[in-house]
């Protein structure tokens, strides 16, 4: 007997149709002699019908109180599925996050996971039970309701994976796995039969939408192996692992693009110790995310930084930027642009192969596609470009690196 986590998004449980596809199938993976837990994100287009309430009744909503109202979107889906699965013979109960033992500690609405007691999914188990667990949710060590942010139902089941010990962890999604590249955007884009955690969380991180970084960063960390399949058919879908000696034959594992980009500048900073310091501690406490970040100095002795934020935050960038610099460095100037991508080419083979960089660069220019700031890592290239042409490269540097062919 196997104990096996399944997560299933918003869209698989987006219906009462669906909910009885989502129950037929955990009694299948029942039937077959396994436990079962399922962690259920909301219904599709819950969580956002409940932000839109709260803004309507509020400019400026408490973000507890947004917990509050935000949780219920997943207990309502919980509980339907539990529902369903008594309708067709199946034991099952519904688990709220604090239920599960998620502990959480940070801010209302992006908490983070603290520790896990699954004292309480493990007396249900050994009593019989199908477990419904709710996703992106948890509980501070003071009782408070809170919230894990984007991504936060894959978070809840590789957290439950791991605190239960399970044997496997199966995201069920609407798509079939990881791609070589959004097949949306490159039509004969190939799926993955593996990819390696490092790989899988630098696609993440650039825009691939499959999985949020964070939930990568946790299976990493406690050696959980997931696969990215589909809930609407039995295909097999993408299994995420440790990487292995083989993995490296393949240079470029796929391709990933992330659209609203915004690029802020500063000049005239000060070369002086502790300057670039102060501007991202004001960065940060401004809770804004830094993706790409070059810095030099130019020829009169000033340094010039350069880093990219995504085009929703470029406002607070501005505000806390300003705020420091006028402190700091009265001269500086801040200089954005919006309206720019990032398009990035990922794989561990990177580590034994030469000519990437030329590869990506070459193809790039044959399609007369110009190129801005330029970030790499050992797995990674990253570039950003104008959004208007950001299909156009990823489908340029595709075909350059033939990832629409299997690997012999």
């Amino acid at each position: 007997m196997a104990l096996i986590v399944q997560k299933y998004g918003g869209t698989s449980v987006g219906s009462l149709d669906r909910i009885r596809n989502v129950a037929a199938r955990i009694k299948r993976t029942r039937d077959e002699g396994n436990q079962v837990i399922a962690v259920v994100s909301a219904m599709g287009g819950v969580t956002d019908s409940l932000i839109k309430m709260a803004a309507d009744l509020s400019a400026n909503p408490s973000e507890r109180e947004l917990d509050v109202l935000l949780s219920t979107g997943e207990q309502q889906s919980i509980a339907l599925v539990a529902m369903a699965l008594h309708e067709i013979g199946v034991d099952a109960i519904s688990v709220t996050g604090r239920q599960a033992g998620i502990q959480t500690t940070g801010s209302h609405t992006r908490g983070r996971i603290l520790e896990m007691n699954p004292e309480f999914m493990q007396q249900m188990l050994a009593d019989g039970k199908t477990l419904i667990c709710a996703g992106f949710q948890g509980t501070t060590r003071e009782g408070m309701i809170q919230t894990l942010g984007r991504g936060g139902s894959d978070l809840t089941a590789i957290a439950v994976a791991a605190s239960v010990k399970a044997d496997v962890c199966q995201i069920l999604t609407d798509v079939d796995g990881v791609f070589t590249c959004d097949p949306r955007v490159v039509s004969n884009a190939r799926k993955l039969p593996e990819i390696s955690y490092d790989e899988m969380l630098e696609m993440a991180s650039s825009g691939t939408k499959v999985m949020q970084s964070r939930s990568v960063e946790f299976a990493k960390k406690y050696g959980v192996v997931f696969e990215v399949r589909s809930s609407l058919n039995d295909n097999p879908g993408t299994l995420v692992l440790e990487e292995h000696p083989n993995m490296e034959n393949v240079v470029i594992r796929g391709v990933s693009l992330e659209r609203s980009q915004a690029r802020i500048t500063l000049t005239g900073i000060p070369d002086q110790p502790g300057m670039s310091g102060r501007i991202l501690v004001a960065l940060a406490e401004a809770e804004i995310n830094l993706d790409m970040i070059l810095s030099n100095i130019a020829h009169d002795g000033l340094a010039r930084h350069s880093f990219t934020v995504n085009s929703n935050d470029l406002g607070r960038a501005q505000v806390a930027l300003k705020s420091v610099l006028d402190v700091m460095a009265p001269d500086a100037k801040i200089e954005t642009e919006a309206g720019i991508a990032k398009l990035s080419a990922v794989g561990i083979g990177m580590r034994s192969h030469s000519g990437v960089a030329a590869t990506m660069f070459k193809a790039l220019g044959d399609a007369g596609i110009n190129i801005g700031m330029i970030s790499t890592s050992e797995i990674k290239i990253a570039v950003t470009v104008d959004e208007t042409r950001i299909e156009e490269a990823a489908r340029a540097v595709h075909a350059a690196f033939g990832l629409d062919k299997a690997p012999a």
